[in-house]
């Protein structure tokens, strides 16, 4: 068995039960959980220290897993998805089936269709999507890389994956879209 496949094992078996992980994604590394269960949602922001107003992405294996938590996935929402050059999240309206905390106040979630082959393997494990908020105490830079994470993050999670911790590439946070109902997509963060 190959470490990639050991460590989506390894994952799945943290959050079926309810633990917070930290792990690579296609954009910075993050600290998730199960986004179904809202217990370990909390778990998230008691680690990162964040206020409960501030929400987080949820990452989602393709638009089939979305429709299951948007009330309507806007139109054409797959070939936007497959134009953008870089990992994005949208915020969309009509967000369901989710905790209460992972919803905005007015009823918006941020989503991004992960591109990351780890991320992928393990939301098709589980069948759920995943919580992804950067791996960083709220106030406090985002790391870049695996090595820049603190050890107080370190010690929070109930798991570290162990795939590509070595990687030097320093990555950055997703672009932001917010799309509204009508259609209308404003530019949040480049």
């Amino acid at each position: 068995m190959n470490q990639l496949v050991k460590q989506v094992q390894a994952a799945e078996e943290e959050l079926l039960v309810g633990n917070v992980i930290l792990y690579p994604t296609d954009t910075v590394w993050g600290i998730g959980c199960d986004a179904e269960n809202a217990e370990a949602v909390k778990k998230i922001y008691k680690i990162k220290e964040r206020e409960e107003s501030k929400s987080m992405i949820v990452l989602m294996s393709n638009v089939e897993m979305l429709r299951r938590y948007i009330e309507s996935v806007p139109e054409d929402f797959e070939k936007l998805v497959e134009s953008q050059e870089r990992p994005t999240t949208f915020v969309l309206s009509g967000a369901q089936n989710l905790p209460k905390e992972l919803i905005a106040e007015d009823g918006s979630i941020g989503i991004r269709i992960a591109n990351d082959e780890f991320c992928h393997r393990l939301m098709q494990q589980i069948g759920r999507p995943l919580v992804s908020t950067s791996a960083n105490v709220s106030g406090e830079p985002s790391p870049r890389t695996f090595a820049e994470i603190s050890d107080t993050i370190k010690e929070r999670v109930d798991y570290v994956v162990q795939w590509r911790q070595e990687e030097e590439v320093e990555s950055r946070p997703s672009c932001i879209i917010r799309i509204d109902e009508k259609g209308k997509q404003t530019i949040i963060r480049e």
